[in-house]
């Protein structure tokens, strides 16, 4: 379905060379300042026409604001959201080759037998360009009240492109869960800091430019390439996720898993963790450094936990539910499925030929990707949180139960 969401409600529309796209978001808190200025930095972000490693497609990807605030300010009612499609070309798919062949790994044969119809232009619905407004104006949103109310970081980057790796596994380290370089990372890297090495967004200059000239290699040679995003997110409050079914890692998979191009998906020690005995693998609990009040940073409704662990190769979540450390993850994204290489292949009334692709496309789409993963992550954690928030002030209202271990007790 086209609805992301059960308390903050993402319903989008829209296909790849249509007027425009956009989407309906429903649940945001009222009373937040929110203008097209606080969602267009991320859109630009992702926009296509970046560099030269990237689809030539111009679109400005400005936002509209249409409903659900006034004078700047939420009021608690749905907003619409529209970014205008300025530079469509239909007429790159309108020739007679390329409405005979199905293209090879993409969604025209399933979108067909599906639905029995499908979009005659780009991907349709199964096109990158439905992340624009669905995606990545409703995570912004999401993200800035995450980000005031709770002091939330979302940042991720580029971590492998091809054979080209930001971390390489290694014996010592066949996770990045280990790896001392990589945990002091993703304590500290920001946006600003993954974008100071573009195109790429990896945030190594050498592997960075070995990336850039893998990915033009390949776009030379009329291929395409994948690779991996990293995103972790730092204060995310304690007590996030709905076990049994919608745990909190199996909320972010599913998020991820929804972006075009995805295969793959890890968190925390990943399979990587898979080769290391459980007695190394454990985190144990210690007692979380006091921080005085005031002093850090938060919100002052933000309790801080009592415990935390030593190592974090849960990468944040233990039962399904967030245990305050920094939630980390990894995605996976193929190489993108439109080629200039001419292929061997079928057409719809199955006949053998050769279909030579046209159109503007990414050789890769990991570097694009990444305000797209940050944005998804920021819609799981505010639909996690508004749940959870609903769940203790019910809690709150009850008498308080004797003999039991205090749960929530903010440290002085």
């Amino acid at each position: 379905m086209s609805t992301f969401g059960n308390h903050f409600r993402v319903t989008t529309y829209g296909e790849s060379h249509c007027l425009s796209v956009g989407c309906i978001v429903d649940g945001v808190p009222p009373g937040m300042a929110l203008t097209e200025d606080d969602i267009q930095p991320q859109m630009t972000r992702r926009r296509p026409g970046q560099s030269a490693i990237t689809t030539p497609r111009n679109e400005k990807d400005r936002v509209e604001i249409q409903s659900g605030t006034e004078f700047g300010i939420t009021l608690g009612t749905p907003i619409g959201l529209k970014v205008m499609n300025e530079n469509q070309r239909k007429q790159d798919y309108g020739n007679q080759t390329m409405d005979l062949y199905p293209r090879p790994s993409h969604a025209d044969w399933t979108y067909l037998e599906k639905y029995g119809v499908k979009a005659s232009s780009g991907g349709g619905r199964s096109s990158a360009r439905e992340t624009i407004a669905g995606r990545v104006a409703a995570g912004a949103i999401a993200e800035k009240y995450l980000r005031e109310a709770f002091g939330v970081e979302i940042v991720a980057f580029t971590t492998s492109i091809g054979n080209e790796f930001l971390f390489p596994p290694s014996a010592t380290h066949p996770t990045c869960a280990t790896n001392p370089e990589f945990l002091k990372l993703i304590e500290s890297i920001d946006r600003k800091a993954v974008d100071s090495f573009l195109p790429v967004r990896a945030p190594n200059q050498e592997v960075s430019d070995r990336m850039e000239k893998l990915v033009a290699d390949f776009r030379d040679r009329q291929d395409s390439i994948g690779g991996t995003v990293t995103c972790v997110i730092r204060n995310c409050p304690t007590g996030l996720g709905e076990p049994c079914f919608d745990k909190l890692e199996a909320t972010l998979a599913h998020a991820m898993l929804s972006i075009p191009a995805t295969k793959g998906f890890e968190i925390g020690s990943g399979f990587g963790g898979c080769q290391v005995p459980g007695s190394i693998h454990n985190d144990p609990f210690i007692k979380a450094p006091a921080v005085p009040a005031g002093q850090n940073g938060l919100h002052a409704s933000v309790r801080l936990p009592r415990l935390t662990t030593k190592t974090n190769n849960s990468g944040g979540i233990q039962g399904g539910i967030s245990n305050g450390a920094p939630i980390y993850f990894t995605v996976g994204f193929k190489p993108p499925a439109t080629i200039g290489q001419a292929q061997n292949t079928t057409t719809y009334d199955e006949t053998e030929g050769v279909l030579e692709a046209k159109g503007r496309h990414d050789p890769c789409v990991v570097p694009r990707a990444v305000p797209i993963v940050e944005s998804m992550a920021a819609l799981v954690i505010i639909d996690a949180l508004l749940a959870q928030k609903a769940r203790e002030s019910a809690r709150s209202l009850l008498p308080p139960l004797k003999g039991v271990i205090p749960v929530h007790q903010t440290q002085q």
